[in-house]
Formats: C-alpha cells, structure tokens, sequence
C-alpha cells in the first residue's frame, strides 16, 4: 500500500525511500519495540477488566464472598468503573501539565497497590475496594498511553499502533481467563487469589521498562521545548541522533514544522480549556463522536457478555464450571485473533467501513441470538442454545473489527493536539459511566426477564447504525495535524509557508535548512 493512501501526498513526499522493511531499520525497530510498554496498557485494563468474569465462573469465590447475587454483584462489578469515573476529571489535565510518562507510572504503581489489596482481601468490602481503586489507577494507565503511541509513531504505522492499542485489551483478557480455567480446580482461596496476583505481572513488565519510553515531541514542543522534540523525532524518525543532523531530514522538518505550527495557532487561538470541547462546530462534533464511541461501545450489548457472560450461559443451559470457563478462554482468544486482523487492515479498508461493517453484523448477530435464546427458554431447546454460543461468537467477531481497534484510535486520531488529552478523557468518561448504569442494570435485567433483556439491545444497535452512518467521517490519508481539515474545513488547515516565528522555533529545535523550512 503507498505511503500517500496512509498519511497523504504532503508527508509522503518527504518520507526516506529505502527500499527495505521497518523492521531492518534499526530506529524503527527500536522505537516501536519500545511503544510495546505503552500499548500494554490496554492488555492491563484487559487483564483488570476480564478477570471478574472469570472469579464469578468459580465456586470458590463465590462461596467465600457469601455467593454474592443482584445488586450486590452489580456493585463488585460496578466498583472499578466507579473509580475509573472518578480519576477521569483530573487525568486529563495532568497529563498535558505533566506529561504522558509521569501520569503511565503513577498508574502503573497504583494498579500494583490495588492487586496486593486485592489478592489479600479477607471479605467483600476489602474485595470491593481493590477494585475501585484497580478503577482508579487504571485510568492513569490507560489515558496517557494512546495519547503517547499517536504522537510517537513512525507516520505510516500511526494508524495500526493506534488501533492496534485496544486490540491488545484481549491480551490481557486472555491471560485472566486462562489462568483462571488453569486454577479452577484448586481448593480453598487460592483458585481466585492466584489469577488476582498475576493482575500485577503486566504492569511488572512495563514498570521495568518505563525509564526507556520517550516523551510525547508534541507535549514537549507544547512545553517551549522544540529542541528536544526534534532531537527526539530525528532519533526514532530519522534515525540521526546527533540533533544538528535534523537539518538534513526532510521528514522531520516537516513533521515538526506542522507540530509547532499546529500548537501555536491552538495556543493563539485559546483553544484549550474544557469549554473549547464544545466551541466550535468541528469541535462539537468530534465531542459528539468521543461520547458516542464510549457509550456505543458499551452499549450495544457487549456489556452483557463482558461481565456476565456466566449469567448468560446459565439461561441456555450451559451451567458447567469446565465449560464456562473454556468458553471463556477460547471466546477471548477468537476475539484477540478477529481485532488484531483488523486493526492491520485499518489503513486499507479505512476507518469508516470498518464501522459500518461492524454496526450490521452486530444488529444481525443479536437478532438471531435473542431469537435461539427465546426459543431455548421456551422449549429447553438444545440445538437453538448451541446457535446462541455461535451467535455470540459472530457477534464478537463484528464487535471486534472496529469497536475493539477504533474504540481508542479513531478518537486519538480526530482530536487536534490541544484537546487531545481531554478528548480522551471525555470518552472514558462515556466508556465508564456507561458500565457503571450497565454493571448494576445487566444482572438484574438478566434475572428478572431472562432473554427478553436482549431486546432492548436491538433496539439500541438499530438506532446505532444510522448515527455511524451520518456521522463518523473517514480519516485515512490523512497525518496527525492534517485530520483538522476534515472537522474544521480548509480555512483552519496549516498555512503552506511557515512564517517567522515558526521558522525561530525551527531553527531552536535544530532544524536549520532555508530549503526544508520552505518545502513545509
């Protein structure tokens, strides 16, 4: 695929043309090998997120937890999207005051703290408040690093880094169900305080290598520090870690004279505070789209099959701990397989078909499984419950293809700088909000009206299609700074000559050259 069909004409023109594979070129290896620790992240959440619906599989915590049901299930589930609600307000400031790596550490320490809690929890309390504060430091995990993935990429790979970050939410989903079916056997506490150990494996892992991730250049030009931005681009992007040397890349030229353009125009225009989210109508849109992808993503009945998917197999039938749990497992290694296809798909297939794929499949998908499920609830039906496990694997799979992917790509990408950082914190707070009213209404929906519970997802997935359809533009070909013109028209897309101010800031940040200053 050419470059210009992934980050457009403009940049592609300046982009080296080398012939050889990224993986042979020892900067890009080495930068995207280090974007690994940030792209963890979604594999903790994943690993957080999944496991209370591996523990609810288990005898052995229900029993020692005093078989918790209703409402008081609602509340155990409920309790980390309550603390993730609460960090959301203040992560997205902080990470533009202080910068993306700080806010990751933080995160990580507290996820680390929380397991210890929990892993010791001697009652439902305890239990209860390791998980919200699980919530809570998994937002400092997980807002900055997005925000670090888009602004570091090489230019080409921005998209599938971007959308490949979600994706590896399954990850982590799949080591919490395995291990899980792998101690389901044990007797006594340690069949769930085992898997609740291992929570803090991941965060291990990036803890460790934390030091090495550089910081975000767009936070640091945003900081009155070009120079080291360019230093930091000419290293990774251009492979010249002598700063000086910058001045012979086109690339970085380029690349940071649209950062700096980009930022000192947003600055100037005072576009930053949490007012401006809603400001102009470009900017009203992309807030619409933030919210609407959290809340979709929540609520077009993944949330039943997430949390509950035990409650979901109870009512056709499947009852068996072994086979819950392997389900489990196998449904969270389809759905890692299915998402990271597409998320390497991305830039071909484009952002907006993915979408609108994705959207039909799943109306179709809960259309057949609400009608097996009635039909396995009104005659015991054995082959009409096998299609409502096949159902709910066509479901992920359309699930998968873009909410997975794009649920944190598509808004990292639409945001301008600026509003990047509380973009994303809007969405989580969509995202969150939204799975706390589902993690208390789910079970009791489930227990009182049994399949008919799935009717109200229909309807919810035919009302979604059309807005994805009127609303969500495609943004391909397009680079980071560029994407604005979609939003806001030309009048507010990068002057083509860089005037003398950006041109100071150029030469601050090592870029000297006359003639690659004016080829931007």
């Amino acid at each position: 695929m050419k470059d210009s069909q992934i980050v457009g004409t403009a940049l592609a023109e300046v982009m080296p043309q080398k012939g050889r594979y990224w993986f042979q070129e020892s900067h890009l290896l080495r930068l995207n090998l280090l974007l690994l620790v940030p792209l963890l992240s979604s594999s903790v959440s994943g690993y957080d997120g999944s496991l209370m619906n591996s523990l609810q599989s288990l005898p052995q915590w229900k029993e020692y937890f005093g078989h918790p049901a209703g409402a008081t299930l609602g509340l155990v589930n409920a309790a980390q999207s309550i603390g993730s609600v609460i960090a959301i307000p203040f992560v997205g400031d902080l990470s533009d005051k202080y910068g993306r790596k700080p806010i990751l550490l933080f995160g990580i320490i507290l996820i680390i703290i929380a397991t210890i809690i929990q892993s010791a929890s001697i009652n439902l309390p305890m239990f209860v408040v390791s998980r919200l504060i699980v919530g809570f430091g998994g937002m400092f995990v997980v807002q900055p690093s997005p925000l670090l993935i888009a602004e570091l990429a090489y230019p080409t790979h921005r998209g599938k880094y971007t959308c490949a970050f979600w994706t590896m939410y399954y990850l982590g989903a799949i080591l919490a169900s395995w291990t899980t079916f792998g101690t389901q056997s044990y007797s006594g506490v340690w069949a769930w305080r085992i898997p609740s150990i291992i929570q803090a494996a991941l965060p291990l892992v990036q803890l460790t290598f934390w030091y090495w991730i550089p910081e975000s250049p767009r936070w640091l030009v945003a900081q009155d520090r070009a120079p080291e931005a360019a230093a930091l681009l000419s290293k990774y992007h251009a492979g010249q870690p002598i700063p000086g040397e910058a001045a012979h890349t086109p690339l970085v030229a380029r690349e940071l004279s649209e950062i700096v353009q980009t930022i000192h125009l947003e600055k100037t225009a005072k576009t930053t505070g949490w007012i401006s989210l809603i400001s102009t109508p470009g900017n009203r849109k992309r807030t619409m789209i933030a919210v609407c992808c959290g809340a979709f993503a929540q609520w077009n009945g993944i949330g039943i099959v997430s949390y509950y998917l035990t409650l979901v197999l109870d009512t056709i039938g499947i009852t068996d701990t072994f086979e819950q749990t392997l389900i489990n497992g196998l449904l969270q290694i389809f759905n890692f397989g299915a998402a990271l296809a597409a998320a390497f798909l991305v830039d071909r297939l484009g952002r907006r078909t993915l979408f609108l794929w994705s959207s039909v499949g799943m109306l179709l998908s809960y259309i057949v499984w609400t009608a097996c499920s009635a039909v396995n609830s009104d005659t015991g039906s054995k082959p009409a419950g096998i299609v409502v496990v096949v159902c709910l694997f066509t479901y992920f799979f359309h699930y998968d293809i873009a909410w997975t992917p794009l649920l944190f790509g598509y808004p990292t990408e639409i945001f301008p700088y600026s509003l990047r950082s509380r973009g994303i914190a809007v969405e989580l707070f969509a995202i969150y909000g939204s799975l706390v009213i589902a993690a208390f209404c789910n079970p009791i929906g489930i227990e009182n009206i049994g399949w008919k519970y799935y009717i109200v997802f229909c309807v919810f997935l035919s009302l979604m299609l059309p807005v994805v359809y009127f609303t969500f533009p495609e943004t391909k070909g397009h680079s980071l700074e560029e994407i604005a013109v979609i939003f806001d028209g030309k009048d507010v897309a990068l002057v083509e000559d860089v005037g003398a101010d950006e041109k100071e800031n150029l030469k601050a940040g090592g870029i000297t050259s006359a003639a690659h200053t004016e080829e931007v």
